[in-house]
């Protein structure tokens, strides 16, 4: 009965340190989706801006339930669709998001750090 004493302050407090990184991964996803122009997204071929407003809009609904939720059932901590929230997130933030950077600044891909070639 001791060890559990110990472990499961610990388990809950990596569970909702997770679960605060998530909510701010698809806070950040969201955010950074609604600054970037319509066209941008056009431009790079990554589907429309108003399709990942609403995956990253949904995901940090979910994340937002999940944090503030009971923590049971299918909104849980890592829950099926928390899981799912967080790799949408992450997915805009790794692959649409540098694509959609490089448009809005006017992608000129030939320059380097000391300029264009």
């Amino acid at each position: 009965m001791d060890g559990e004493l110990i472990i499961r302050p610990v388990e809950q407090a990596v569970f909702f340190i997770l679960a605060l990184v998530a909510l701010g991964l698809e806070l950040w996803a969201v955010v950074d989706c609604a600054r970037h122009r319509a066209n941008a997204f056009e431009a790079t071929g990554k589907r429309t801006k108003t399709f990942w407003l609403a995956l990253t809009g949904g995901a940090a609904l979910i994340g937002v339930i999940s944090f503030f939720g009971s923590g049971g059932g299918f909104f849980g901590t890592l829950g099926l669709f928390g899981l799912a929230a967080v790799v949408a997130a992450s997915v805009y933030l790794a692959d649409v998001r540098p694509a959609v950077k490089d448009a809005g600044r006017g992608g000129s891909r030939n320059t380097g750090p000391y300029g264009p070639w």
